[in-house]
């Protein structure tokens, strides 16, 4: 991506119902330019759609959680069958497949702390591949609405203190 297709990304994730035209003055390219840039950055893969942001609250759905699950035997197809089976819980809005002491993330979203209750106990607890959960309840959530390549730039480790080969001494022992 260069210069113009990071700026026409911006652009359309901030607003993506804008015209042709104006997306094409904003960023500075004529419109024709535009159109066929937008159209190649959605058979990239990189524009892969356009939404609406909806406000939970308004919806019914004043309280949002998040919880970790264990599983087990945690194999691929318990895997794919767990994650498949709770998208189509009409609370969850989001999972995340993990690797570490959990194995997915799930993101709620209920009407209140008893829906949320209901929802752990009828939805996770008498299932039989789950071995553990924990519930974070979210007081907040903010989301950063444009995201941006990161730049492509080789990464010099920085070891710490810890890291240090033995025969080097820290910075506060060298005489």
């Amino acid at each position: 991506m260069d210069d113009i297709d990071s700026a026409l990304v911006a652009e359309l994730q901030q607003d993506a119902r804008q015209t042709n035209r104006d997306l094409a003055r904003a960023v500075g390219i004529a419109p024709s330019t535009c159109l066929e840039r937008v159209r190649l950055l959605r058979q990239r893969g990189v524009i892969r759609g356009y939404g609406a942001r909806v406000d939970l609250t308004s919806l019914g759905r004043r309280v949002q959680a998040l919880i970790t699950v264990q599983i087990r035997p945690l194999n691929r197809a318990m895997i794919d069958g767990f994650h498949d089976s709770v998208m189509s819980l009409p609370e969850v809005l989001g999972v995340f497949v993990l690797a570490g002491g959990d194995d997915f993330l799930v993101h709620i979203a209920v009407q209140d702390v008893e829906h949320l209750q209901a929802f752990l106990l009828d939805r996770f607890s008498q299932r039989r591949e789950i071995t553990g959960f924990r519930t974070s309840v979210i007081f907040q959530h903010t989301t950063r609405q444009v995201v941006a390549a990161l730049p492509n730039e080789p990464v010099t480790p920085k070891l710490s203190r810890v890291g240090r080969d033995r025969g080097q001494q820290s910075p506060a022992r060298q005489p």
